[in-house]
């Protein structure tokens, strides 16, 4: 009887926090207070990235609006994955970002992968490692750099970085 009620414990609490994970992250930071700018950032990133993956916040529990918060988004496909995270760190009316988003991909190898993206945009700078097992995308304005990273014959890891001072 008493593992019963452990299982109904367990399963009330679950359900009560998946509906803290629903919400979109922008509208997290909102709910817990993050710094309004740090918020209306985090809006225009998740737009820009389509997140409606599984969102999870964390936030000082105190001074939310003061602190680096981080969001993180996680999302599902049928031939792979993707984690997105942003750190965000207020500075009185503004707000700094650092972004990471990892897609794994398990139907393209990295070769593929880095073709459409320097068809996309020729003057990407193509740096391979490892006898071509990690290769840097690098951008001639250093906004971004994306690591491929291969992880079978036909499957490839891509990680996006980025760092953004607006307004500063």
């Amino acid at each position: 009887m008493n593992g019963y009620f452990k299982n109904i414990f367990a399963l009330t609490i679950l359900l009560s926090s998946v509906n803290s994970f629903a919400s979109s992250l922008s509208d997290d930071a909102r709910d817990r207070e993050i710094n309004e700018t740090c918020s209306n950032y985090l809006s225009q990133i998740e737009d820009l990235y389509e997140l409606n993956g599984l969102n999870i916040t964390f936030a000082h529990p105190e001074s939310p609006s003061i602190f680096p918060s981080l969001h993180i988004s996680s999302q599902k496909y049928n031939n792979g994955s993707s984690s997105f995270s942003a750190t965000l760190s207020p500075d009185e009316e503004y707000c700094y970002l650092s972004t990471v988003m990892t897609t794994a991909v398990n139907n393209q190898s990295c070769e593929e992968i880095v073709q459409i993206k320097i068809d996309a945009d020729e003057n990407l700078q193509v740096t391979s490692y490892a006898d071509g097992g990690f290769i840097i995308l690098t951008p001639t304005d250093n906004t971004y750099q994306i690591i491929l990273t291969t992880s079978g014959e036909n499957s490839c890891t891509i990680t996006e970085t980025r760092m953004m001072w607006p307004g500063k």
